[in-house]
This record gives structure tokens, sequence and C-alpha cells, in this order.
């Protein structure tokens, strides 16, 4: 199957996890994907361990579906080189913070000069604008500036940070979106433009439920544990052997899980239960009630009754358990794929079922400087002229 992005062309000069899962999803989906690393040691993901045969096992999570190349932006040769990829080139993504792009010569109007068409995306921790634009910031300076850690833990216990970086991968599927957009309007109209995302602005867009509270009663989002803002019962509840979530969050499902699941059918007609608003007025009566009862049984116990009477519920995995769930396998999550350093290895599958342009597996992440000679050739390099780079450290060996 062709997939819906080939032929697309992008220039990937970003680094670590946000800009490089973005251009990793535009690969998944077809595009041809140029990762232009720094010279001479390449992403600083490749630092980060754990390490298969020296290769960064982070590195290669989120660069599949891309050719390497490692050049020397600091010459006037790589920089050349970088030009004649943006001749031809739909996207062009950069994380750079705002007055360095200036200072490489790779800023947009530069690279809109030479190709008027082009999609120019900026991720940062910032934006490009406002007070904090030249203050570095990575995704745990965001979760503290959109609020996040603030409301994150449980409700007696200190900030928490959110378990995965969660502002870097919202800014990265802010950045898709966007390309995307831009993209479609490109087709219609012929002309490129540029987009500024923050991971600021992009963490704190997701925050809906929260700004409606704020905005709508100047309720400041507290820290709740695994307990719903306005919703009861939705939370995690102790069993007898550990913990299962349970999501009787409307007045059917409530009366269902009262009379079918726990045989509590005074709960119903408590005065503290009532409704759901009030019920999430006395969420901490209502976990006390309800974890005296579900106490008294194991997970698997409480889980197959609830599942028997349609009430959403679940169990709360370790990551091991979550990769070993069959439903997980089933959905084809986790892809096999052979490195060519490291071998055998397993990588996460793609979210999105596509029933005629799927998502595809074409090959692992470059590796460093992997595919310099490939990609120089297709600009109208010689041999002679790639060799002379490599021996003048325009790129790397």
């Amino acid at each position: 199957m062709e997939q819906a992005l080939k032929g697309m062309k992008v220039v990937d000069l970003s680094q670590v996890l946000a800009g490089p899962y973005c251009t990793m999803v535009l690969g998944d989906m077809g595009a041809d994907v140029v990762k232009v690393e720094k010279f001479p040691n390449g992403d600083d993901t490749r630092t980060m361990g754990p390490y298969i045969k020296e290769e960064s096992y982070m590195y290669m999570m989120v660069n599949r579906n891309k050719r390497g190349i490692c050049l020397n932006l600091k010459t006037d040769e790589g920089l050349q080189v970088l030009y004649k990829l943006i001749e031809d080139a739909d996207v062009f993504i950069e994380n750079y913070r705002p007055g360095v792009t200036q200072k490489l010569s790779i800023d947009y109007d530069t690279l809109k000069s030479i190709n008027p068409r082009l999609i120019y995306c900026s991720i940062s921790g910032y934006g490009q604008t406002g007070p904090y634009k030249n203050k570095g910031g990575f995704d745990i300076m965001a979760q503290g500036l959109s609020g996040l850690i603030d409301m994150t833990g449980e409700r007696t216990g200190k900030p928490v940070k959110v378990g995965i970086a969660i502002h870097d991968i919202a800014a990265a599927q802010t950045a898709i979106q966007s390309i995307l957009a831009a993209y479609i309007h490109r087709l219609k109209s012929g002309i490129g433009q540029y987009i500024d995302v923050s991971l600021v602005d992009s963490g704190l867009a997701w925050t809906v439920w929260e700004a409606a509270a704020y905005f709508g009663k100047g309720e400041i989002p507290r820290r709740n544990g695994t307990a719903h803002r306005v919703s009861a019962p939705y939370q995690g509840y102790k069993t007898k052997d550990g913990f299962i979530l349970i999501g009787a969050a409307n007045q059917k499902l409530w009366e269902k899980f009262c009379l079918a699941v726990v045989h509590k059918p005074e709960w119903i007609q408590d005065e503290r239960f009532l409704t759901n608003s009030i019920r999430a007025q006395h969420v901490d009566e209502l976990e006390i009630e309800m974890e005296n009862v579900l106490k008294e049984e194991d997970s698997v116990y409480w889980l197959d009754l609830l599942d028997k009477n349609g009430i959403p519920s679940g169990p709360i995995y370790s990551y091991d358990q979550t990769l070993a769930d069959e439903h997980i396998i089933s959905r084809e999550m986790i892809l096999d794929y052979e490195h060519p350093v490291a071998g055998a290895m397993k990588t996460l599958g793609f979210p999105a079922k596509f029933s005629e342009t799927p998502g595809q597996f074409r090959s692992p992440a470059p590796l460093l400087g992997q595919h310099n000679k490939e990609v120089l050739v297709e600009l109208g390099y010689s041999l002679d002229e790639i060799d002379s780079f490599m021996k003048n450290s325009v790129l790397n060996y």
C-alpha cells in the first residue's frame, strides 16, 4: 500500500525527543526524512542508555524511518549542503532558541529565500516570542510552568512530575498536526509558512477540564491522586491484593455498581452520594466506603464482576505487565525488527490503524552519518567531493 505522506520531503535538524518524535511519525506515514545530526557526535540522545552493542536504545526508539547524515554547519561547505537539501524540501524542523538560527544562518527568512514553499517548524521550550523566549527549557520546566506538576500527586503529598515527558510529546503532536495543516494549505495555495511550537503552550493546551473549572468558578486544580475532579467514583481503589480502576461516572453506572457489584443499595439513597456532583464533593468518604468492601476480595474477582456488569474498570499495571497484555499485543503495539549493529530489537507500534495508508516500519534508526554518501550523491555531489568533505570535517566518517 502507498503511504499517505509518500513524496513529502522532510529535513530534520532537531534532537532528543519532541522534534525527533514528530519526524518519526511523519516518516511512519511515508515521508522521506533526512535527519541532520550535529558534527561530530550527533544527537544528544546517542549519549543516553541503555545501550545495545554501543547503540543507544533511547535514540533508536524515536528515529526509525529516517536517513541520517552528520553535518558540520559551522563550515561553509556544510551550510551549502544543508541549503541544497532545503531547495527540494517540503518541511524543515529545528529546536533552537531564538537567535541561534540567525547565527547559524538557518533562520526562516534565509531558508525561505532558498525555498519559498518551505514549511518551517520551530520547536522550543518557551516559543520564539515572549519574556521567556531565550530561556533554556526542558520538559520538566514546562510541566512546572503549565501547572501540571502542582496538580499531580496525592492530595497530602508533594507535587509530582508526570511519569512521562508529556510536554515533549504534546509539542511533537502539536507540530505534527500543524505541519500537516500547513502542508494541506500549501497544496491548495502554493504558499509555505513558519510554525512556532513551544513545549509550554502545547502541554497547557491539554489542560481543558482544569481551565474550565478555573475560568468558570475560579477553582485552582488541586492534587487528587487518581481521583477525577468532577466525577465519582472515577479513580483507583485498593482491593485485597492491589489496586484497580473503577469509572462508574454516571448515575446509571453508579446504581448498577451499587446493586450488582458491591450489593450496597443503601448507597443509592445516601445523601452524600445522591448525584455525581454530590459524590464528587464527598469523594474521600466514598473512597473509604468503597475500599471497605473492595478489600474483601482480590483484584481479579472485582474486575471480572465489573466487566460482566458493563462498568468501565481496569487494572493498574506496571510497565512490564502493560507490554505483556494480550490486548496490547493483539493491537500490534510492539514491533520486532533487526538493527544492523544491535541485532534483534523491539519498538512501539503505530497507534493509528489506517485502512488504506497504514504506518510502516521501513528502516531502523540510522547509524551516525550512515547516509552521508547516499544523500549527498542525490544532491549532485561527486564521490571525490564527499571524500574531501569527510577529510575536512564537514561530514563525519
